[in-house]
């Protein structure tokens, strides 16, 4: 039995209807709704949270929100931060790919913009780099994808604006683009 009421939904641990949120293991989402639920003879308030590009919809129990890591979408100083993350240099630990790729899973399902920016960082590949593997190539686009969504949301901008946005950041990064290019030019010479 669910019954909508309007007045508790105007802000609950200060989200509140309308806004757009982060939710950990999803991305950006919206709370629609923040309804009553009896589950057990107990009464349970709910976020209602429709994330419109998997076309799927979250019941979250209110109280737990904070503790799961749902969050505000990021100030646009921290986007800055985590553009600028994406300009440094990969750093790609020598351990097993299952390992890396593992931790750069809970990397991006950890909701942190900035730890999703270093997947991208560590696993971008520019066009005259080795190809990528598949899973490498899952895990890299998972993240821009979550990163994208999030800086969309925060700048008022479409997704596709947003990854280019991040593009063109990553390109700015050390031995990518001219640097490498130049290299192959000499040996076309040689």
């Amino acid at each position: 039995m669910t019954t909508q009421q309007k007045k508790p939904s105007a802000a609950r641990h200060g989200f509140k209807t309308g806004e757009s949120i982060v939710y950990p293991a999803h991305g950006v989402g919206n709370i629609t709704a923040i309804e009553e639920q009896e589950v057990a003879g107990m009464k349970l308030e709910l976020f209602v949270i429709d994330f419109e590009k998997d076309k799927m919809r979250l019941k979250v129990p209110v109280a737990k929100a904070m503790s799961i890591g749902m969050r505000k979408l990021s100030e646009t100083d921290f986007v800055e931060r985590a553009l600028k993350v994406v300009q440094g240099k990969a750093r790609v630990k020598r351990t097993m790919w299952s390992r890396r790729a593992q931790e750069y899973d809970a990397k991006i399902n950890s909701g942190d913009l900035i730890s999703i920016a270093e997947v991208v960082r560590d696993l971008y590949r520019a066009e005259n780099q080795p190809e990528q593997s598949y899973s490498e190539r899952q895990l890299y686009e998972a993240a821009l994808d979550r990163m994208a969504r999030e800086i969309a949301a925060v700048n008022k901008m479409s997704e596709t604006e947003a990854v280019r946005l991040v593009e063109m950041n990553l390109n700015k990064g050390p031995k990518r683009g001219k640097a490498i290019e130049e290299d192959d030019s000499q040996d076309e010479a040689a």
